[in-house]
């Protein structure tokens, strides 16, 4: 981290192409979900077969690097709470603000690329050939990956914003202790 204030640029550079690569393997999943087709064999059974299994790759894979993102983020930042201490104002409010909210999009994001990656698995490995009456074949309802892309956006913004408001927030408070200027003098009585 830089002592002047500035965020790392760096770190801004890691956090964003993390969160991109997630965005992406979200939008691939979305677009490979499996889809099942009904087949009836000669002995009239009817059952559902399902196509390839990718999607749930690519939504681990934007499960993983969302996390990578997010693990990086609180390692240079400490969680926030073991590092140096925030300076009290207007950057310590809004770094919190963003910390918190950065949070609870994230875990909006994993939970919905997890989700989608298991739900799809459970149709495409799980479920080989299920036996159906006259019923269509299920598959992973269209917009869960559409809707973890759209939240892995919304937690690469707010980790931006808030590492920069934290970068702020402690180099104010590394000025603000480094001031050797005592506030009440101490003279002797004699």
């Amino acid at each position: 981290m830089a002592d002047s204030g500035r965020s790392s640029v760096l770190v801004h550079i890691l956090v964003i192409a993390l969160c991109l690569t997630a965005f992406g393997f979200a939008i691939a999943a979305e677009r490979r979900r499996s889809t099942g087709s009904i087949v009836t064999d000669n002995s009239n059974t009817t059952y559902c077969i399902y196509d390839s299994d990718i999607a749930t790759g690519y939504g681990v894979g934007a499960f993983l690097f969302l996390l990578s993102g997010q693990s990086l983020l609180m390692c240079v930042t400490k969680c926030m709470c073991f590092g140096r201490p925030l300076a009290p104002g207007g950057s310590r409010a809004w770094s919190i603000i963003y910390f918190a909210s950065s949070w609870v999009t994230f875990a909006v994001a994993e939970s919905c690329l997890i989700a989608g990656a298991t739900k799809n698995a459970y149709h495409t490995k799980y479920r080989d050939m299920v036996y159906a009456g006259n019923w269509t074949c299920q598959s992973l309802r269209k917009g869960v990956f559409i809707a973890g892309a759209v939240f892995v956006v919304f937690t690469m913004i707010l980790d931006v914003y808030f590492y920069m408001y934290y970068t702020k927030a402690t180099s104010q408070a590394v000025k603000n202790i480094s001031k050797t200027n005592p506030s009440v003098g101490m003279t002797g009585y004699a």
